[in-house]
């Protein structure tokens, strides 16, 4: 999301539907720090990008493009 606030975006997105962080990290069983730093980006777990996007209606790609991105080449 170019530099964007991403976290904040899906903090924001998370409380419009009634969720957070903290619900995500205890309905996966990992530390609320192990899903914040994903949001953030600083570390990557796809089930846990995967939870992050349903609960915040976004695709995992929306989110973090670079993550998700084509290999080079692929649309050739």
């Amino acid at each position: 999301m170019g530099g964007e606030d991403w976290h904040g975006h899906i903090k924001w997105a998370l409380e419009r539907r009634g969720t957070s962080l903290s619900q995500i990290a205890r309905d996966l069983s990992v530390s609320p720090s192990t899903v914040t730093r994903v949001s953030k980006g600083l570390v990557r777990s796809r089930r846990v990008e995967e939870a992050i996007a349903a609960a915040a209606a976004f695709t995992p790609a929306q989110l973090w493009p670079a993550h998700y991105s084509q290999p080079a080449g692929g649309d050739r």
